[in-house]
């Protein structure tokens, strides 16, 4: 779907990127995910993170763009991994319930939402909360409030693709209620430089099935 980066004053500072796949291969780790769906996993910047950690026995990336997998699957190979039964990418979307992605400890969805129009995310919700549902759910998507603060105009979106960016009062908000519908816990964690009043650039919900 996309590369999971956005672009303000051109580019996105080489270091804010690896620390959201730090923060998120941690958080998977921590929880002892071993089995992990990268949903609109684009070029594979988390496949190729969580594919260096021998911790991760089972990994998965779905998106469904062919032309951002064929890119997937040739950084892979740069890195010297082939795709077999422990690394493979899908073309498919996850806004649709599909039992073969049952089963999973874990699902990410890096710097995805915000492609989504915000009339299918209830679709999303459905099939990965209801469908899926993995034990853990991290979703992680730029925090609009420092915008500004970094040098994007008012008037414009982080990345000309985003359908939206939310503060995060709003990304609260509507993570909340997706936890409370669908029987899991949330919280809230800020990713990269931040801001005294605006907060951190990137945030991240945490969501842990409440049986799991």
């Amino acid at each position: 779907m996309h590369s999971g980066k956005e672009c303000y004053n051109g580019a996105m500072p080489t270091s804010m990127h690896e620390d959201r796949l730090n923060i998120v291969v941690d958080a998977l780790r921590a929880w002892g995910a071993k089995r992990v769906l990268d949903l609109g996993c684009g070029s594979g910047p988390l496949l190729l993170a969580l594919a260096a950690e021998p911790f991760f026995e089972r990994i998965v990336g779905l998106d469904i763009s062919r032309k951002a997998l064929e890119a997937c699957g040739r950084n892979l190979a740069r890195e010297g991994f082939v795709l077999d039964a422990r690394i493979q990418v899908l073309n498919g979307s996850f806004a649709e319930s599909n039992p073969r992605f049952q089963g999973y400890d874990a699902a990410v969805l890096l710097e995805t939402i915000e492609h989504i129009p915000p009339d299918r995310l209830s679709k999303v919700e459905r099939a990965v909360f209801n469908g899926f549902r993995p034990g853990l759910v991290l979703i992680t998507t730029p925090n609009q409030e420092c915008n500004e603060w970094l040098g994007v105009p008012g008037h414009r979106l982080r990345h000309p693709e985003h359908e939206f960016e939310w503060s995060r009062a709003k990304f609260e908000a509507w993570a909340t209620g997706l936890a409370q519908r669908n029987g899991y816990a949330v919280n809230f964690a800020g990713i990269g430089p931040a801001h005294p009043v605006l907060g951190a650039v990137s945030q991240m919900a945490l969501f842990t099935l409440a049986d799991a």
